[in-house]
C-alpha cells in the first residue's frame, strides 16, 4: 500500500495581477534588441525617436522615462548578435501587484505610481 498518492501538476497563482477591479487590458509593444532577458513584470517606457519599448528608467530623456505598459511575460531581446525588436505584449490597464513590478535604473513604484494611475494601471500590494 506504499504510494497511494502523487502528485500530478501545481498550479501558481499570478502574482503580478492583484485583482479584478479594474479591466486588464494588454496591448502590442516592440521590445528594442538586445536588453537581454526583460522579465515579465517590467515597467516599460517607450523611447519617442524609435517608438520601441525599454524598461521605464527617470534618469533618461528620451521618453522611456514616462511609465507606458507593464510587461505579460519574459522576454529574451538578445545579447548583442539579435538583428530584429521583438513585438509582444504588454498590460495598458489593470490592477496589479506593486511588490511584483520591476523597474529600470533605481527607480521604484513610488517614482510612477502616479504616472501609472492616469494610465489606467492601479497599484496595490498582494497580501
Amino acid at each position: 500500500m506504499e504510494n497511494l498518492t502523487s502528485e500530478i501538476g501545481t498550479f501558481e497563482y499570478d502574482n503580478l495581477i492583484a485583482g479584478n477591479a479594474v479591466p486588464l487590458l494588454a496591448a502590442e509593444v516592440t521590445l528594442a534588441k538586445n536588453q537581454g532577458v526583460v522579465e515579465k513584470g517590467t515597467v516599460l517606457g517607450v523611447v519617442s525617436a524609435t517608438g520601441l519599448a525599454v524598461p521605464v528608467d527617470d534618469t533618461n530623456a528620451d521618453g522611456s522615462e514616462n511609465p507606458h505598459s507593464i510587461l505579460t511575460d519574459d522576454v529574451d531581446t538578445g545579447d548583442g548578435s539579435a538583428t530584429d525588436d521583438f513585438i509582444t505584449t504588454a498590460y495598458v490597464s489593470g490592477l496589479f501587484n506593486s511588490a511584483a513590478l520591476i523597474f529600470g535604473g533605481d527607480d521604484v513604484v513610488a517614482d510612477h505610481e502616479l504616472a501609472l494611475r492616469k494610465l489606467g494601471i492601479f497599484l496595490k500590494e498582494n497580501k
